[in-house]
């Protein structure tokens, strides 16, 4: 459905008729998803450049669209290593087809789910060296975890494992931006899909980020995290999003 939403081409009838659904009950979902990727863009161009971070942890990826995590990373630092998670095995094929890397760069894929931070660290450390910072990137995928599986937790337990300068992006669907539209929206997604969704306030996204500095402008509609043009700034989301950096 997201690569529905982004314009992309990876996708099946059954996500497409959901997708349309969705835009139905609320057409700014479209721009949302679309702010949402803008974002993980900024985020990794930030985080490669001005951070000088190397090593990226991206968990929840989706199918690969424009402007990947190794994409961005690679164009603005070549060298970095990037490591994708997913528990799809539609989507983990799609990624090794269409995640080609350029000789010398290094991009791998682990087939593990969000909740089991075991075997996403202990295959993760096959790539990446964790005695140096790592950026973890959770962008909207903490909204399928609901309270009942820990979603600070399992946050914390991939922080804890990460050194002092690593950083910790995500963004995450708000149940506090125009409360009543997002749950209707809510409601019929979890209709429609398998994997339910829960939605979290501005404070409840900001405490995944409890014990790290919160990288200026904070936890903010994800559009005004950094918009590097006035159109992306004013590109309507109902989406959190922030950096935070581990001291």
């Amino acid at each position: 459905m997201y690569a529905y939403w982004l314009g992309g081409k990876d996708h099946y009838p059954a996500d497409r008729e959901a997708a349309e659904e969705v835009i139905r009950f609320r057409p700014q979902v479209v721009a949302g998803a679309r702010a949402n990727r803008a974002f993980l863009a900024r985020v990794v161009h930030y985080l490669a450049g001005e951070a000088g971070i190397r090593q990226f942890l991206d968990i929840g990826t989706g199918i690969p669209s424009a402007n990947n995590t190794h994409e961005v990373a690679q164009a603005t630092a070549p060298g970095c290593r990037v490591v994708y998670v997913d528990n799809d095995p539609v989507v983990l094929a799609h990624a090794r087809a269409l995640l080609n890397t350029p000789e010398g760069t290094t991009t791998d894929y682990i087939d593990a789910d969000l909740r089991d931070t075991g075997t996403i660290l202990d295959q993760a450390a096959r790539t990446l060296d964790f005695s140096q910072p790592v950026a973890v990137m959770l962008i909207a995928i903490l909204h399928v975890i609901g309270d009942d599986d820990d979603p600070y937790g399992i946050v914390a337990k991939l922080i804890d494992a990460v050194p002092p300068g690593s950083c910790l992006a995500l963004s995450h669907i708000a149940s506090d931006i125009e409360p009543e539209k997002a749950e209707k929206v809510r409601g019929r997604l979890n209709q429609l899909m398998y994997q339910k969704s829960t939605y979290r306030s501005h404070a409840e996204v900001t405490h995944f980020f409890a014990g790290l500095e919160l990288i200026e402008p904070g936890v903010v509609p994800v559009q005004e995290w950094r918009p590097g043009t006035e159109i992306e700034a004013k590109t309507p989301s109902a989406i959190w999003g922030g950096v935070g950096r581990k001291p």
